[in-house]
């Protein structure tokens, strides 16, 4: 009988301070799972360190390896729907390589998985290595989609899950450029359960991500799972004009009842930078989702392969 085969999916970038220890603790994961057959599935984003070439050496020794380098970096969430489009497992799990998420909770996912469950996703019960302030903006940010999405988003959860194959096939058809691949995951359904862990702080090397980039992936959930904004700025717009419209009742009537002469500059600045506010904010809101249309009818390959390996499979470079 064919035993069943769990691809562990890593986008990788700049990872080499932490790959070796990755690969003895997946190493390691196998020997203790034997009645699955595993593949690790790394996908290398464009790493100007040794990254690619600790890959490769893995890959030479153990078939169990298959890697995928792209031609430049494209990004985590392009990395990963690059290596979506390569598993050849039965489930995959996706698991970054700074070992936060640890990989001895992987045989659990397997076993809810077997149990029927297409979508196994860890959720944190701790965030450690990580600021104050990173902690309340990621609070922040996920109180205020859940508010406005009309899809459940799930707090506290990152990439780190297990999907079977065919909530993999579902995320293979959604090929937009700019993505937010953890509303992906709630967007298309299935049956899911949550697992609860303590999240670790990173094993070595340092995070790719800062601010901009996280304010940059805010803005890319927020404006692929709703149209919210738009609707707010059309009220805004809606509050501003009627507040407008009885000031100038108020000023009118208070020159013909009571004489009272209109306030000039500063009153009329005043109102004119309000005004001009709201309306940048607007069009700020509109250029956004204009920028996404505009980007999505160009219709250009998410990425570009290098390179592919396969197992025992001989290398190839191609594009994807």
């Amino acid at each position: 009988m064919t035993m069943k085969k769990i691809s562990i999916l890593i986008p990788a970038y700049n990872e080499e301070l932490v790959l070796k220890k990755l690969y003895v603790r997946l190493h390691k994961l196998a020997q203790n799972t034997p009645a699955y057959a595993f593949e690790f599935l790394f996908v290398n984003d464009g790493s100007r360190d040794a990254t690619l070439d600790m890959i490769r050496h893995f890959a030479e020794t153990d078939e169990r390896v298959s890697y995928v380098n792209l031609s430049r970096n494209f990004g985590k969430e392009i990395a990963m729907i690059a290596g979506l489009d390569y598993v050849t497992g039965d489930a995959t799990v996706i698991i970054d390589a700074d070992l936060q998420d640890p990989p001895e909770l992987i045989p659990k996912m397997i076993k809810f998985w077997e149990e029927g469950y297409d979508d196994v996703y860890a959720k944190r019960n701790s965030r450690d290595g990580e600021s104050w302030f990173k902690r309340l903006t990621s609070k922040s940010f996920y109180f205020i989609l859940e508010k406005i999405s009309h899809v459940p988003i799930q707090k506290d959860t990152g990439d780190f899950r297990l999907l079977d194959a065919r909530a993999v096939e579902a995320l293979k058809q959604m090929r937009e450029s700019q993505r937010y691949t953890k509303g992906m995951f709630s967007w298309i359904g299935f049956h899911k359960k949550e697992i609860l862990y303590d999240r670790d702080p990173r094993a070595a090397g340092e995070t790719g991500w800062n601010y901009a980039k996280l304010i940059n992936l805010a803005i890319d959930g927020i404006t692929s799972f709703t149209t919210a904004p738009l609707r707010i700025s059309t009220f805004l717009g809606v509050f501003v004009s009627i507040a407008a419209f009885i000031y100038l009742v108020a000023v009118i009537l208070q020159t013909i009842l009571f004489g009272n002469e209109i306030a000039g500059y500063p009153s009329t600045l005043a109102v004119i930078l309000f005004l001009g506010g709201v309306q940048l904010l607007s069009i700020g809101i509109i250029g956004e989702y204009v920028g996404r249309i505009f980007n999505e009818t160009k219709q250009r390959p998410l990425y570009f392969v290098e390179e592919y390996k396969n197992g025992t499979a001989k290398k190839t470079r191609r594009k994807a």
